[in-house]
């Protein structure tokens, strides 16, 4: 049986031992639901510092995500969340707009690091040694801090967005594609944060703009 992932210092320590002091951990979220913003968070931490039981922001529940996010703040050197709109998405993919968001993370740290680990397989457009770490939320304490910011950043915005946008139940599957989502999508059509590149979007704005063009021109009349 395979043992699951420890979250500890070990990228850290290596990046240290290169030279680096000041190790930032990037981190998306939402780069799967149909509505909403991507978001990522940077997230330096103090060497040597407990958060005991920190992992990757998925396995945890929202009350301990909180209670990690208090934690964090006050145990980090310079943290900093950005946002990437719903019309660059559209506009330049996902993937892009998840390294966009992270860049604009780091961009934001009041203090400038010297060594990324970043969440993934893909590293960003910056200036300093950086290193993709698969599965990195679950084995880096940087990086799962900076998991736990966005995520409950995000998460947060959909509860406000919920109020704005009734009807799609987004304070609860805080925008992904579920059944609940889906079906609200299908009866009240996508609202202007949706994110229209993506499939069931797509498709459901082609049905509606078909049911339009079907009224506007009824059988029989020229």
């Amino acid at each position: 049986m395979a043992k699951s992932p420890v979250c500890g210092w070990k990228h850290e320590k290596a990046a240290r031992k290169q030279g680096a002091t000041r190790i930032a951990g990037l981190d998306e979220v939402g780069r799967g639901p149909l509505f909403g913003p991507v978001m990522a968070a940077a997230v330096m931490l103090a060497p040597r510092c407990r958060i005991d039981g920190l992992t990757d922001s998925k396995k945890l529940s929202e009350k301990k995500r909180e209670e990690f996010e208090i934690q964090i703040r006050a145990n980090a050197i310079a943290w900093a969340v950005a946002a990437v709109d719903v019309e660059t998405i559209d506009r330049i993919n996902i993937r892009r707009a998840s390294l966009l968001a992270m860049r604009l993370a780091v961009e934001q740290l009041t203090l400038s690091p010297d060594f990324l680990l970043i969440d993934g397989i893909d590293t960003i457009d910056w200036h300093c040694p950086q290193r993709a770490v698969v599965q990195g939320d679950a084995i880096s304490l940087s990086i799962a801090a900076a998991s736990v910011l966005a995520k409950v950043h995000r998460d947060r915005l959909l509860v406000e967005l919920d109020r704005q946008f009734p009807g799609y139940g987004l304070a609860s599957h805080k925008g992904y594609g579920c059944p609940q989502h889906l079906a609200a999508l299908a009866r009240l059509g996508p609202t202007p944060l949706h994110r229209k590149s993506f499939s069931p979007v797509a498709q459901c704005t082609l049905s509606a703009q078909c049911t339009l063009s079907f009224d506007l021109n009824p059988i029989g009349v020229a």
